[in-house]
């Protein structure tokens, strides 16, 4: 098994025919950069998270969940690859899946400037590097928008409720909220990434806004009224895939930062 580390470490990069491509994803996101690379016809496998593009992963079989596979099922796909996400996915399920895949890129992207290695790494494995580089560009662009920077403001982020759960400054959706100058409040003193926290008055004077993401928790506009009558900060619903979501979404993901007000 050959381990490819898509951001933050050298790679060699695996040069098959294209005929030899069997690729299971297990990252939403990455089914949808693999499909846009217009590499879906050699996707054997993903997730029932991996809902785009619709019309090409309908007809790609489900091999469970991100965070519990059918190990047996992907085994009777034969793949060749297998993409992976150090946050999504569990590394005992991978640990198994890397005995009898021979290729496993790792990816585990925290800025959104990585966008541009993992298209670029993805496109040189799988023989598709003018599609990538089409990425790139367009990625560019969108980034260029980003210019003009608002003044700083601290916003909780919220990906969970019951227990209510937040993110750290070190993940892909704070450098993505960065880009328009909104820093995410993070408990003091937690190692988490994804944190546990609890309401307080204490809490409320360290921010300015509250955002609610409709993933992976599915808050809605009703949970931003009930919130809104209980907190002086203002509460908004965020579109969680436009700012969690990497690879090729991440562009649109970038346009998408320029429509927040709060």
């Amino acid at each position: 098994m050959e381990r490819i580390d898509a951001i933050g470490q050298r790679h060699q990069a695996i040069l098959l025919g294209s005929d030899a491509h069997r690729i299971v994803s297990l990252v939403p996101s990455l089914t949808e950069l693999l499909c846009d690379l217009g590499l879906a016809q050699y996707l054997v496998g993903r997730t029932g998270f991996c809902i785009h593009p619709k019309n090409l992963v309908s007809k790609i079989p489900k091999i469970g969940g991100t965070k519990d596979v059918d190990i047996e099922k992907i085994r009777q796909l034969a793949p060749t690859h297998l993409l992976v996400n150090i946050d999504e996915n569990q590394k005992p399920a991978v640990d198994v899946l890397s005995t009898f895949i021979p290729h496993v890129i790792v990816t585990h992207p925290l800025t959104v400037r990585d966008n541009l290695s993992l298209y670029r790494l993805l496109g040189e494995i799988f023989q598709v590097q003018r599609q990538a580089e089409k990425l790139c560009v367009d990625f560019e662009l969108a980034y260029a928008e980003l210019r003009s920077i608002k003044p700083s403001q601290r916003m909780l982020y919220c990906i969970w409720k019951d227990p209510w759960m937040s993110v750290a400054s070190d993940t892909y959706i704070s450098n993505m909220l960065s880009l328009i100058g909104w820093e995410t409040w993070c408990s003091p003193g937690s190692q988490n990434r994804y944190p546990i926290f609890e309401w307080s008055t204490d809490l409320l004077s360290q921010i300015d806004g509250v955002l609610l993401s409709t993933e992976p928790y599915r808050f809605t506009e009703k949970h931003r009224d009930e919130l809104q009558q209980q907190l002086s900060k203002p509460v908004r619903l965020i579109d969680g895939e436009m700012l969690s979501w990497y690879g090729s979404r991440a562009i649109a993901g970038l346009k998408y930062l320029q429509t927040l007000k709060i």
